[in-house]
């Protein structure tokens, strides 16, 4: 699948986002070695502590249904627009314990067209 494709699902993802504090609606898609998609949104509480992210929650999803093995993810995130949305240093650590360091592609996107991608290890440079 390519940067494009997983961009895209992300960007849906992110419409199902529940996020009426923060108004930074955030949708991730996660691509496992299989081939398949497990797409997620941030979900927001009032008490904050309980607040599950896009990333985390793709993540939390796949691993439920018996995933294991991660290729890439694409996020985006953004309140009316779209801006520069990077996982947060849990989000990084859930990645740490299912993903290869060095060949897992974290997508960071504001569009289609506009993307940085960093390894794990870039983002996540002295990991548990």
């Amino acid at each position: 699948m390519n940067y494009t494709e997983l961009i895209r699902q992300a960007l849906s993802a992110r419409e199902y986002s529940y996020s009426p504090y923060s108004h930074f609606r955030v949708g991730a898609a996660l691509l496992c070695k299989d081939g398949s998609v497990w797409t997620g949104c941030n979900i927001e509480n009032r008490a904050y502590g309980p607040t599950n992210c896009a990333e985390r929650t793709a993540f939390f999803k796949a691993v439920s249904e018996g995933k294991r093995e991660f290729a890439a993810i694409a996020i985006v995130g953004g309140e009316a627009e779209l801006d520069w949305c990077y996982p947060c240093g849990v989000c990084r650590q859930v990645m740490a314990e299912f993903c290869d360091p060095d060949g897992f592609e974290i997508i960071c996107a504001r569009s289609e067209e506009e993307y940085k991608v960093y390894t794990l290890r870039e983002l996540l440079p002295e990991m548990f």
